[in-house]
């Protein structure tokens, strides 16, 4: 028999998103509300770019780090949006954020250092961790409306505290913070000499207020790396596009790692971007006014079914429970079986999203309201 292979890749499996979605994909009629892809079609001027690439011949690889053209839009780009004072040197082109994650978490990262995560959280990260042989210190913020509070973050720290990631908008609750909320959680994360890596990529799908990011505060100049890209805004998941900002001193060791692993992001997708900052820059507007639309009802559905829900300040996530003592995976299993309608099982995201379920509203109305029927239908069955 072969050596061994690495345990840490042992240790971690496969999304529970993706592999619920394969469950039950192949059955008929039914509608699934699970995966988080926008529904709308990449802007007309951001395929004309990626078709005029091509003709051009633009096919060869590009500078690692980026187009220095692209990088030096997009952090424009970010600036005029969020009031921040990025530079195109301090822009990394990724191949998706995940990608940006995956290499933030490999330059900061040593074996026995940890990371905190509020949890219930997209369940891209805790794997990135464990490949690093790095430890996952995550914090249940159900208590707090899914909100990570500084003070559950004060009480999580030991001297093996590294690195702190915040995604927000999140995935899978749709919650994001206030500015002060963020200054405070940003007072911890210096008090402790942390780094903090925040997940900015639901940005532009914000309601009730205004993102704010974390680099609006000049304290953490030194100390945080900021993820975003072009997937969610732009509709353009397939262009594996993503963005990794962080402080001059570390863009070298960022772009070691890129280069190394990848070389390049694609040529075309990087033109194509390019477009999506400029061309386009406005196109996530109109995608997150019908958001908006999307989330009111469903917030008013799933409260006149009497479930009790957090209504999401952005992205297209719900996280609600229902009364039913059975684990989540089951649950979601009984509603594909008996309602033929499809949502994620809450343990996708942590032990802390047990007894959720989320839904994505990543689908159009009409799709919404068959969905929501059948859950109702489900809940109430008649006699």
């Amino acid at each position: 028999m072969p050596k061994p292979i690495n345990s840490a890749v042992e240790a971690i499996e496969l999304s529970g998103i993706r592999k619920f979605f394969n469950l039950v994909q192949d059955k008929e009629d039914i509608l699934s509300l699970t995966i988080g892809q926008p529904d709308f079609s990449t802007p007309e001027s951001v395929k004309q770019a990626a078709k005029d690439a091509l003709d051009a011949n633009k096919t060869t690889y590009t500078q690692n780090q980026g187009l220095y053209e692209l990088r030096d839009k997009v952090s424009q780009y970010i600036n005029d949006l969020y009031g921040t004072h990025w530079c195109a040197n301090q822009v990394l082109v990724t191949v998706g954020a995940s990608q940006a994650i995956d290499i933030a978490l490999r330059t900061l990262l040593v074996p026995g250092d940890e990371v905190i995560l509020p949890s219930p959280i997209y369940p891209g990260y805790e794997p990135l961790i464990t490949l690093q042989h790095a430890k996952v210190v995550a914090i249940d913020t159900t208590p707090t409306a899914f909100k990570l509070t500084a003070d559950a973050l004060e009480q999580a720290i030991t001297d093996k505290t590294k690195v702190v990631i915040l995604p927000y908008p999140s995935n899978p609750t749709g919650v994001t913070l206030t500015k002060d909320e963020l200054a405070a959680i940003k007072d911890v994360v210096v008090k402790h000499d942390l780094y903090l890596i925040t997940d900015e990529i639901y940005s532009t799908i914000s309601f009730d207020a205004p993102h704010v990011s974390m680099a609006v505060f000049e304290e953490l100049a030194e100390r945080l790396i900021v993820i975003n890209g072009l997937s969610k805004s732009h509709a353009m998941t397939g262009f594996r596009i993503g963005f990794l900002f962080g402080p001059l001193h570390l863009m070298d060791q960022f772009t070691k790692v890129l280069q190394y692993n990848v070389s390049c992001a694609t040529s075309t997708s990087q033109y194509a971007a390019l477009n999506a900052v400029t061309e386009a820059k406005d196109a996530p507007n109109k995608m997150c006014e019908a958001y908006l639309d999307r989330r009111n009802y469903v917030y008013h559905r799933l409260q006149a079914m009497g479930i009790d829900v957090v209504k999401p300040g952005g992205a297209f996530y719900f996280m609600f429970k229902i009364n039913d003592p059975r684990p989540s995976f089951d649950l979601a299993l009984d509603l594909v079986e008996q309602a033929h309608v499809a949502f994620v099982p809450g343990s996708s995201f942590g032990r802390f999203g047990e007894g959720y379920l989320r839904l994505s509203y990543a689908y159009s109305l009409d799709t919404l309201k068959e969905g929501l029927d059948r859950l109702e239908r489900y809940l109430s069955p008649n006699p």
